[in-house]
Order: structure tokens, then C-alpha cells, then sequence
């Protein structure tokens, strides 16, 4: 038996419940993990409140990334051995796969080692946040070293990844974020500079602090009307990725200042790099590169037990935390 999350109805963080399940055999193609840590992420919330790409089949689990050591092995996985010390990556549906709980099934191809320098806490904190931004920025934006880049709610894990990439690449990392109160925690953590979007004037400190060039690239979780003053942050002939809709308003398309900058403005997703395997493999390599560096290096924010998963949950959505939330086994 193991302790699993599910939730049995869409709803608030209430409704995720801890139940004492049979351990699950892995099927073909895939491995069990006795799971150490667990890394929590936006997408799971609104998995959980039927707010996500995806609906949830109930009762269902939920989670996509946890790092353990694998103890158990289904039929034609010849990459990885009981024992293996690895870490799920957001690589499947959550319709069918989830990893909160002290053990999980998963795709063989969704696991990988990770530094043996990183604590399990570390290692639950990486591909998410990493590969995210690498898509993005590195894959698709080909982040050159005289680039500004604008990351806004540069708080989150992703975004404080965004921060690690642009300057690990020597080009310029603005931040933006609503209030003062994480000013100080984002310059320490590695921004050129913040701006307080509650206090400040976005476009004109953008083109203040690029010598009137604006952002080549921007980096975006909020959407909704925010989207115009991004456009209004742009270079000329800037990418603008959105990769979230924390706005919960509807985003309307800022034609003029596209017409005028000749903007792209993109939808994006993680699962465009982790369900191509060659994109995903030039990730991989991209991320190891980085912590083997030291330029990468996970941020943790809290830590909570997984019988406190639900107070996780309510953290998470308070929007208080700089970095990554993990929950310990």
C-alpha cells in the first residue's frame, strides 16, 4: 500500500485527498518510483480546479514532477535499473500519469537522472522550470547575449529559470512583478533589473532601462490585457511568448503596436519540447550543462510534508513564494 493524492471533484485545494492505495505494477514502457520529493506547479492547480489543457478523469491523481529511485521496472524498459536515482519530467498526460504520493507510475522516457550534487528536493525542481524557459528562449527565441529580455511574475520557479538562462546566455534580464514586496528577493537572485508594476510605468522603464531598444524577448505567464503593455515594451521585431494565462480576463490582441513592431506574438507550451525527442534531448543536454555549471541552480522556496498537501496547494495560490514549492515524502 502507498499514500496517493486524488481528487474525486474539481474544486479548491479541500478537495485533494490523501488515500492509502495498492501499489500500482508498472505496464509496458514504464517504471514505478518510490518517490522522495515532489515539486509543485501552477499547471497542477488548475488541473485540480478543471481550469487546465486537459480535464481531469475522476477520480484522479495529479502531479508531474517527483524524483525517488526507481523500485520497480514494466516489460521493454532497457534504459534504467531498480535503484536508479532519477526525476519525473513533464512528459505525459495527467489524464493518465500523476506523481503526488509516496509512489508512482511513469513513462520510462519521462524520467532522467539528475546531479548527484542536488538534494531530491533539487532534483524535483528542474525540468519544469528549465525546460520551460529553454524552449522558449533558447530553442525558439535564440537568446543572443546582446538581447533584453522581460520576464514577468519572475517570482515563480519558471520565471526565476528565465532569469538563470538570459544570464547564463550574457544577455540582459529585466523582471517585472506587481508588487514591492519581492523587489529585493529578485535582484538577489540574479535580475539586472525589476520593475514594480503597481508603482511604475512598464513600457517606459523597459525603454528607459534598454536605451529606448525595448524587449527582444518576452516571457509571459499573465496574458489578458496586460498583453497590450508588453506589445508596448517590444522591440521592434520582438517574440512575445505566452506560456500562462494567470489573468483570468480575456486577452485581447494588440494589433496596432504588432503592425507597427512587425511583433510575433506566440502560444506556447512545455509539451512542445518534452514530447519531441530530439528538441527534448537538446534540453536535456542544455539543463545538465547548466547545473553541472553551477549557471542553473534550483530555488527553493518551501517545504512542506505530504500529509500537508493541501496547505501546499493554498500556498501556491497565495502567490507569495519566490522560487519552487516542493512537498518531502
Amino acid at each position: 500500500m502507498a499514500k496517493i493524492v486524488r481528487f474525486h471533484q474539481t474544486g479548491d485545494a479541500d478537495v485533494l485527498k490523501l488515500e492509502e492505495l495498492p501499489l500500482q505494477e508498472p505496464g509496458e514502457g514504464e517504471v514505478r518510483l518510490k518517490v522522495e520529493a515532489i515539486g509543485l506547479n501552477r499547471a497542477e492547480v488548475m488541473f485540480r480546479q478543471g481550469q487546465y489543457l486537459e480535464d481531469p478523469q475522476l477520480p484522479s491523481r495529479l502531479g508531474y514532477e517527483a524524483a525517488g529511485t526507481i523500485d520497480a521496472i514494466g516489460p521493454g524498459v532497457s534504459d534504467f535499473q531498480v535503484g536508479d536515482r532519477v526525476s519525473s519530467i513533464p512528459a505525459f498526460s495527467m489524464q493518465k500519469y500523476g506523481v503526488y504520493g509516496e509512489s508512482a507510475v511513469v513513462p520510462a522516457y519521462a524520467v532522467a537522472t539528475y546531479p548527484e550534487t542536488l538534494s531530491a528536493q533539487e532534483g524535483a525542481a528542474i525540468w519544469m522550470q528549465y525546460l520551460t524557459a529553454y524552449g522558449a528562449l533558447i530553442e525558439y527565441g535564440q537568446l543572443q547575449s546582446n538581447h533584453y529580455v522581460l520576464i514577468p511574475a519572475a517570482s515563480s520557479s519558471v520565471g526565476l529559470a528565465a532569469i538563470q538562462i538570459t544570464k547564463a546566455a550574457g544577455a540582459v534580464a529585466i523582471a517585472s512583478t506587481r508588487t514591492a514586496a519581492k523587489k529585493q528577493a529578485l535582484l538577489d537572485m540574479g535580475a539586472d533589473q525589476v520593475i514594480v508594476t503597481e508603482e511604475e510605468d512598464l513600457p517606459s522603464r523597459v525603454m528607459e532601462l534598454s536605451a529606448g531598444h525595448g524587449a527582444d524577448l518576452i516571457f509571459d505567464p499573465v496574458a489578458g490585457p496586460f498583453l497590450e503593455t508588453l506589445a508596448q515594451a517590444a522591440a521592434p521585431g520582438a517574440t512575445i511568448f505566452e506560456y500562462g494565462a494567470l489573468s483570468p480576463e480575456p486577452t485581447p490582441f494588440p494589433l496596432f503596436a504588432a503592425l507597427a513592431k512587425t511583433l510575433t506574438i506566440r502560444g506556447y507550451i512545455l509539451f512542445e519540447i518534452t514530447q519531441n525527442p530530439e528538441r527534448l534531448a537538446r534540453g536535456k543536454r542544455y539543463v545538465y550543462d547548466g547545473l553541472q555549471s553551477g549557471k542553473l541552480k534550483p530555488i527553493l522556496d518551501r517545504s512542506f510534508a505530504l500529509n500537508d498537501i493541501v496547505e501546499a496547494h493554498r500556498y501556491m495560490e497565495s502567490n507569495q513564494q519566490n522560487g519552487k514549492i516542493v512537498v518531502t515524502v
